[in-house]
């Protein structure tokens, strides 16, 4: 709402072939640029085209390494761009970088954008804030209620891509992924003015899409003095199975499978004793068909036997390959920070104010508001938190938002046409 230029840039790829996920999964990333001109701008765009290029055509085979080599190598160029420019001295810019692969969730970052995980409600900030609040915080020398603790200003970040030859890298995970869970990246712009409960709240309510918008939306009507970029990822299907290679059977499956072989086992051992009876009895006939059952008995009991032992190999790579794919995060302590999802009167109350200080500027200046349509889906709102349904409720107080914003947009867009016709 106050900047003329957009200092944030983000990336979306999603791996489209198998291989491609199994290898490097699908990436995500947000960055946040700074620098006077359009340096800021620069840097956010080359971070993310640099980081993307680095991971999928880098030569290490770990994803996680490789995706801490890419931001490392992203930083030199942005470095060697702002030293070879005096107008670019000194850009730099944030990079939050999140990987989805069959192993897990694995998180590299820099600077204060952030990464959050939902799951059933709760909110998990899986990244570290490389801000002078936070570092301060870290220490234990300030505590955040403090007078000092207070006073520390917000916006000043402590580490990030492009001002320094050199920059340390945050790499995290990776984390277990659950179908169902949604994965938020997003920009300082949305955290300055949305707080974490709202952020959990609405993720949680909504459809990505809509969460992606209200988000946004609400952080302008609170004034939008920072560029705000948000991604929204749904875990909807499971992790991508090779087919060529067989699943390890279930517990289950391999407890049947030894009683199986066990019971063919000690019919072949009774086919047997049998044969020697009626040999004994000199009973030819009954000597014959047991025989054959004795083989056939023989042949499943082997057969059994070699799938038995088959799972088990199986299940004992499957283990080792898992130990080997998913090994212990290096570097990392996430999640630092876990919000539940809140959708009560309170809230509702909350968001609705935005709304309300909205309505009353519109009135001072005179702006040209239809109300009518907000007023039908507040009220909805509030009849649904009177049942407590607070889903229902927060559902049409972010309708309510959006299409505030949108009159707004409207209302500028109105204004600016009539500044051009009387110039």
């Amino acid at each position: 709402m106050r900047r003329t230029n957009n200092q944030d840039s983000f990336s979306v790829i999603t791996a489209q072939s198998k291989e491609r996920f199994e290898n490097r999964g699908h990436l995500f990333i947000v960055a946040d640029g700074m620098g006077a001109h359009a340096a800021g701008e620069l840097a956010s765009r080359m971070a993310t085209e640099l980081i993307a290029m680095n991971y999928f055509r880098g030569s290490v085979e770990d994803a996680k390494d490789s995706l801490h080599v890419a931001l490392a190598e992203a930083n030199s160029e942005i470095y060697h761009r702002g030293q070879q420019n005096p107008e670019f001295h000194n850009m730099g810019t944030t990079a939050s970088t999140l990987a989805l692969l069959p192993t897990g969730a694995v998180v590299a970052h820099v600077g204060d954008s952030r990464i959050y995980r939902l799951r059933r409600g709760v909110l998990e900030q899986l990244t570290f804030d490389h801000s002078l609040v936070w570092e301060v915080q870290a220490s234990g020398q300030v505590h955040p209620d403090s007078a000092l603790g207070q006073a520390l200003p917000k916006n000043v970040i402590t580490r990030s891509l492009g001002p320094n030859a050199d920059v340390q890298v945050d790499v995290e995970g990776p984390f277990e992924i659950q179908l169902g869970d949604k994965f938020l990246l997003c920009s300082d712009g949305l955290t300055g003015q949305v707080d974490d409960v709202e952020i959990a709240t609405l993720l949680d309510c909504l459809p990505e899409e809509l969460a992606a918008e209200v988000l946004v939306d609400l952080a302008n009507l609170r004034g939008g003095p920072d560029n705000t970029t948000i991604v929204v990822v749904h875990v909807t299907e499971g992790p991508l199975l090779d087919e060529k290679t067989a699943p390890p059977p279930t517990r289950s499956e391999q407890t049947m499978a030894f009683w199986g072989t066990l019971a063919s086992i000690v019919a072949f051992v009774l086919s047997l004793l049998a044969v020697i009876g009626f040999w004994y009895l000199d009973n030819n006939v009954l000597m014959v068909v047991t025989l054959l059952g004795a083989l056939i008995s023989g042949v499943i009991a082997a057969t059994s036997l070699s799938n038995l032992k088959a799972g088990s190999r199986r299940i004992r790579s499957a283990r080792a390959r898992d130990a080997a794919a998913v090994p212990k995060a290096y570097g990392g302590k996430g999640p630092y920070r876990r919000y539940a999802s809140s959708p009560d009167r309170e809230l509702f109350d909350r968001l609705g104010q935005t709304v309300e200080e909205l309505r009353k500027a519109a009135k001072v200046k005179n702006w040209l508001m239809e109300w009518g349509q907000i007023d039908q889906l507040q009220s909805r709102g509030s009849q649904a938190m009177d049942v407590n349904d607070g889903k229902a409720g927060i559902l049409c107080q972010a309708k309510a938002i959006v299409e505030t914003m949108q009159q707004l947009r409207e209302q500028h867009n109105r204004s600016a046409g009539e500044t051009a016709i009387d110039q």
